[in-house]
């Protein structure tokens, strides 16, 4: 399919030697306005790749590296505009795909704004909007697990069970104290919508419909798919709700999460176990982190070619949302997986970035 392109015409990576120092700070280095396409509207300002003096030569060449891939639909915002938007392999502007687990970043977004209504606090026990009995743990052992644990993958509960997506009591044993190991275990997350639910007195997708997709102009559903649910949506959504996360939970001038020390939490080092994961979103420039699946801890960082301050919601099969502060880019990336059947980082990030960076240095 042809792209639309506005110009004037990512197995775990493990080169992990190009560690660096860490970027906390997320702030962008100059002054240029963001702009935010007007919600319920189609409508979205573009920049072209001579305007930015990005490198036009390189730019087909990551088309043809993207499709060759299996993706279905690219984008590239800066400062909020469209540089790039490509769609292929059977897919167009109008296709929805599955966020898989980069919607984890949108479950994380929503209980910040439950606190930030007042509605819970992430280190009350999870059993306060749960009730008592959501695992097979006894109740004194249930009441140390905290919101935050979900929110940081730390629960302590058994992550070796048959099934790691069952939500049912069976499947929730002791392991390990919580917050003293770290381990990508989707149960634990999956309970964070009966959480909100529990905490807002309504379901978790009408709160999130109203809380946040209809504010800042995304389409798209919550599907139950056995013990949870996956996001699908277009590529354009997935871009507006990094755009919201490049602003700091703020669209335009209307603050849809207004717990700045809850989204400062939510895009850093949240524990030292993984130091590479915030509140359910991948972080880079870390000099260490673990991935889905694994036990080990890996040096360096997770993304060696990328800038060190880019945070991202990746999930299964390539879903990539990448948020870049330092160079107020958004990067999407949703089809098909790259290579490798993988729950959330790849290899492909490094390549995808590699092949990027061409682009715009």
């Amino acid at each position: 399919m042809k792209p639309i392109v506005y110009t004037s015409l990512l197995v775990l990576c493990l080169t992990f030697s190009c560690s660096s120092e860490v970027n906390n700070e997320h702030q962008p280095p100059n002054n240029t306005k963001l702009y935010f396409p007007t919600v319920n509207s189609d409508t979205w300002e573009t920049l072209t790749v001579s305007e930015l003096g990005w490198n036009e030569s390189e730019l087909q060449p990551l088309l043809s590296f993207v499709e060759s891939r299996g993706t279905k639909a690219f984008l590239i915002l800066k400062n909020g505009k469209i540089v790039v938007e490509w769609y292929g392999n059977g897919a167009d502007s109008n296709s929805n795909f599955p966020w898989n687990s980069a919607a984890k970043t949108l479950v994380a977004f929503t209980t910040g704004i439950a606190q930030d209504e007042g509605s819970l606090n992430i280190y009350e026990p999870s059993n306060t909007y749960l009730g008592n009995g959501w695992t097979s743990l006894t109740t004194q052992q249930e009441d140390i697990i905290t919101i935050w644990n979900h929110l940081t993958m730390t629960t302590g509960l058994d992550y070796s069970v048959p099934n790691n997506n069952c939500t049912d009591p069976e499947c929730l044993i002791y392991k390990n104290q919580p917050s003293s190991f770290w381990y990508y275990h989707n149960a634990t997350y999956t309970t964070l919508h009966d959480i909100v639910a529990g905490a807002v007195g309504t379901d978790f997708d009408s709160y999130f419909n109203d809380k946040l997709k209809s504010k800042i102009g995304m389409q798209g559903s919550w599907i139950p798919f056995g013990y949870f649910k996956l996001y699908y949506s277009n590529a354009r959504s997935m871009a507006r709700f990094g755009l919201l996360n490049l602003n700091k939970g703020v669209w335009d001038d209307t603050d849809i999460l207004n717990d700045k020390e809850f989204f400062n939490d939510m895009i850093n080092t949240s524990q030292n176990l993984n130091k590479a994961y915030g509140y359910l979103w991948w972080l880079n420039g870390k000099d260490s982190f673990r991935g889905p699946g694994l036990t080990l801890e890996f040096q360096g960082k997770l993304i060696p070619n990328a800038p060190n301050d880019l945070f991202a919601g990746l999930g299964k099969n390539d879903q990539k949302m990448y948020v870049v502060p330092s160079r107020k880019l958004v990067i999407i990336r949703m089809g098909d997986d790259a290579g490798e059947a993988l729950l959330g980082p790849s290899s492909f990030d490094n390549e995808l970035w590699r092949e990027i960076n061409k682009l715009i240095n």
